[in-house]
């Protein structure tokens, strides 16, 4: 990769690998280490900075001055892309899915300090975002963009996703992740060694499409589709952004236990899911598991934000 690209931001690569010390694992024999990714960067961390970073070589090496993206009100990915388009002198675009509501929460609020400009979508037109009408609509508005799906999931993508196991030192069975969009498991499970498997946690409900995005993902990235990986549509605790007292408790006990809090939108259901199917023995004794910590944490309690007009 171009150096040059990631002058700015400067993530912190390889993430470190760290062994859970739990009880609830040990009695049934399967370790669990955990690959810090959220400590890449504060503001791009994890799976966002592996998705953007070959998409941000790209819109470089084209000369766009713009990037473009899609996302919900609370979305990481579009923190993340406000966050890397000041640091690498982009200057960015977010489409919202819905009504503007004001004062701006804390996400969006922090995307417009990093000079994003903000633009919202109701909701049917946004079901056809990447339809070319929808698209030519928006480069007559803000000119010529590099246009970066919603979540970040494309071909560049993968391929960014696809690093991360050869960053891990240590002999391992399994790598668990959170999927929203599927670029991440793509990534993964296509940069794993032989006798390795991955295994995404769907935080969708109703996400039947997320296998399929998987393969369309591997075969734009790769011309094949890979037999390594499989998806659990178990604990999704209601749909994206929900909550139930089951997860927000376990989020707690986890803080409590090991220090780590877990982003409750996906990693906290890919850890809460991981702890289940290794005590329903799902997950086997003798198992080795690597699990992705990936992302931000929303605050618990969004506080009131700026209000701002455009």
């Amino acid at each position: 990769m171009n150096p040059d690209v990631t002058r700015g931001l400067e993530p912190v690569l390889p993430s470190p690998v760290v062994e859970l010390r739990d009880e609830r694992l040990e009695r049934h024999g399967v370790r669990v280490l955990v690959k810090r990714d959220d400590l890449i960067h504060p503001d791009v961390p994890g799976n966002k900075w592996r998705k953007l970073k070959y998409n941000l070589e790209v819109a470089r090496e084209r000369g766009f001055a713009t990037l473009l993206t899609f996302g919900g009100a609370y979305s990481n990915h579009v923190r993340a892309v406000a966050a890397a388009g000041r640091a690498l002198g982009f200057a960015t675009v977010g489409v919202i899915r819905g009504e503007e509501r004001l004062p701006l929460n804390p996400s969006l609020e922090f995307a417009v300090r990093q000079g994003m400009r903000l633009t919202y979508m109701d909701r049917t037109t946004y079901r056809r975002k990447t339809d070319a009408d929808v698209v030519a609509g928006l480069r007559e508005r803000f000119g010529e963009f590099y246009l970066i799906p919603e979540g970040g999931s494309n071909a560049l993508a993968v391929k960014g996703c696809a690093e991360l196991p050869g960053e891990i030192d240590v002999d391992y069975d399994l790598v668990c992740c959170a999927s929203g969009t599927g670029g991440t498991l793509a990534g993964i499970a296509a940069g794993l060694p032989d006798g390795k498997r991955a295994l995404g946690f769907q935080v969708l409900k109703g996400g039947d499409f997320l296998s399929e995005e998987v393969r369309r993902l591997q075969r734009e990235a790769y011309g094949n589709v890979g037999d390594n990986w499989s998806i659990n549509a178990d604990f999704h605790f209601g749909g994206y952004a929900k909550r139930t007292p089951e997860l927000l408790a376990f989020i707690d006990d986890f803080r409590a236990r090991h220090g780590i809090e877990l982003d409750r939108i996906y990693t906290a259901k890919m850890m809460c899911g991981t702890f289940r199917l290794v005590e329903t023995k799902q997950i086997p004794a003798g198992t080795t598991a690597i699990a992705i910590i990936a992302g931000l944490v929303p605050p618990r309690h969004p506080g009131a934000g700026v209000a701002v007009s455009r």
